[in-house]
């Protein structure tokens, strides 16, 4: 059949569904899971959850690799540079996939242009946690505090730009409030500061808290997802008393610009599928996160407003690359 004879018979037929191009790819090699941040840190402690999980499904393993630098820059341009055939994902975070973009300048590549949205994994709340020497039991009280004395408590974060810093800033500017930022080298010498009463305050994910506020080294007050959260449902939401508050960040996979769509369907079909079981469900709870699981198209959508977003976070906190 002439090309010019077949165009019109195959503009008749439907497309595939998204599970149909799923089957049609299969791996016949390791897949590699790129990781911007250290081995042992929570990003790369749910990327090595999703791997173990997802490669039985996939018949290949899925192997974790860390190439740390650059506030995950490092990991990011190296997939954006990979060859687009299914072989090479990168687990993006909100501030690798969304607020780098804003905060780096001249960045060699596009967060959401150069990549392919896989599936949207996680979500991630944060905690406000106090020294318990702090007299603060509330977040009705937090707001008291910081209005009686501005800057006069001071609030940990993990650095400029990073999601302590963010949600910080939020609250600051939704409650109406100013707090002296103390910027350090990740969350883990945060949450270390505070424990030793060097800081009074930190929006934590809970993930790097949960196990001090267990034993009595901080004091939970306020969660910022829209609910309370199942690990601590004795500790209000803060939109509670903030109306309409939420800082929620998250991890999702991605792929390189290109890949082919039977290669991206087919991994998002395996997230998706693991995301849903009770078991994972629960496993990720214990780490302070919340299961989702989604389609390429919605992560794609999810992501773009989380680019404009974040720009906006960017701009009322006043981060810059340290």
């Amino acid at each position: 059949m002439h090309r010019r004879h077949l165009l019109p018979a195959l503009a008749g037929l439907p497309l595939l569904p998204a599970a149909a191009r799923a089957q049609s790819w299969q791996p016949d090699r390791p897949i590699r899971l790129l990781v911007g941040f250290a081995a042992g840190g929570s990003t790369d402690t749910a990327a090595r959850i999703l791997a173990q999980a997802i490669s039985p499904g996939l018949g290949q393993q899925v192997v974790v690799e860390n190439r740390t630098g650059a506030g995950g820059n490092v990991a990011t341009e190296a997939v954006a540079r990979a060859a687009p055939d299914g072989y090479t994902l990168v687990m993006a975070s909100m501030g690798t996939h969304a607020v780098n973009q804003a905060l780096y300048r001249n960045l060699p590549f596009h967060v959401a242009r150069d990549f392919a949205p896989v599936s949207l994994m996680v979500y991630s709340t944060s905690v406000v946690v106090v020294h318990p020497s702090v007299p603060i039991r509330s977040i009705a009280e937090l707001i008291a505090a910081a209005k009686a004395k501005p800057g006069g408590l001071n609030v940990g974060t993990g650095g400029s730009g990073s999601s302590q810093h963010f949600s910080a800033a939020q609250f600051e500017h939704e409650a109406g409030v100013k707090f002296t930022l103390v910027h350090y080298r990740g969350g883990a010498p945060a949450n270390a500061d505070l424990v030793s009463g060097r800081v009074d305050v930190v929006f934590s994910p809970i993930i790097e808290a949960i196990q001090q506020i267990r034993g009595g080294q901080m004091r939970a007050i306020g969660v910022s997802s829209p609910q309370r959260s199942a690990l601590m449902p004795d500790v209000p939401a803060i939109a509670e008393t903030v109306p309409g508050f939420v800082f929620r960040s998250w991890l999702g996979v991605l792929a390189p610009a290109g890949t082919p769509a039977a290669a991206v369907a087919r991994i998002s079909a395996e997230i998706q599928a693991v995301m849903k079981r009770p078991e994972m469900q629960e496993r990720v709870a214990q780490l302070g996160y919340e299961a989702v699981g989604s389609t390429a198209e919605e992560f794609a959508t999810f992501q773009q407003a989380e680019i404009a977003r974040t720009a906006e976070l960017v701009r009322i906190s006043g981060a810059t690359v340290e």
